[in-house]
């Protein structure tokens, strides 16, 4: 239970320390986004990886030299854990949201936090809202900012991965974006498998070849949310 007690100090100190730094964000991004979000990026990214080392949490990162480096892609992960962004985040090259639930744009601090870094927040339950948030994703694309999506909706309680939906598949296609398939292995042992306790844990995050979308044979694209899944699950199995 200790490493659980310091990961949640941590939480609370980050944000009660980082609150000035909040409002002044708030006000450099009416004027200079492009200044707020490179600061907000670094400030995340160091923050996680203090979460990780706290928590114990090593990383074997494969495959990061197969991430485009000239362009905004749409990065797509199995998800089993909370950590599943915290540990991914660390390794992205370039400006990434991540795609939310709406619930979480209620969390005071977190949810600014989020917007710092262009995360989108999606209502699954109504599917106007759904569709506007994936044209926010197709405009933030093409704007030159990636997104990362976990196409099953939700995390898994066991592991196994659900069927992706499709229609988050949407952003790549629109744009004409890579989509980069990512394997998280093993992060429910950081949490998750013996929850409320945080463990020690090695973890390996692969990053697969870029898929276009527009490139594979019709029947592919038609369902490039069951194509990329497959991918990842051959990762999966190889890294187990």
């Amino acid at each position: 239970m200790i490493r659980t007690i310091f990961v949640i100090l941590y939480f609370v100190t980050f944000f009660i320390v980082t609150i000035p730094l909040d409002i002044i964000l708030v006000i450099v991004r009416r004027y200079n986004k492009g200044l707020s979000d490179r600061v907000s990026r670094h400030i995340i990214r160091w923050a996680f990886r203090c979460i990780l080392f706290i928590s114990g949490t090593k990383i074997e990162a494969r495959g990061v030299e197969n991430i485009p480096k000239d362009r905004a892609v749409l990065y797509v992960g199995n998800h089993s854990s909370y950590f599943d962004i915290i540990a991914s985040y660390t390794l992205l090259p370039g400006p990434t949201g991540y795609m939310a639930k709406k619930e979480m744009k209620k969390i005071p601090f977190l949810s600014w936090w989020m917007v710092f870094i262009d995360c989108i927040f999606i209502n699954r339950a109504d599917i106007k809202e759904g569709l506007k948030a994936i044209i926010s994703g197709v405009e933030q694309i093409k704007s030159g900012i990636s997104v990362f999506v976990f196409p099953e909706g939700t995390r898994s309680s066991t592991g196994e991965m659900a069927p992706f939906k499709e229609g988050s598949m949407k952003m790549a296609t629109k744009t004409d974006a890579p989509i980069v398939p990512v394997a998280l292995t093993n992060t429910r042992s950081i949490f998750e498998a013996q929850m409320p306790r945080i463990r020690k844990s090695n973890i390996i995050i692969e990053f697969g070849e870029p898929i276009i979308a527009s490139e594979l044979p019709k029947e592919e694209q038609k369902h490039i949310g069951a194509y990329s899944r497959n991918k990842i699950k051959e990762m999966l199995d190889k890294n187990v």
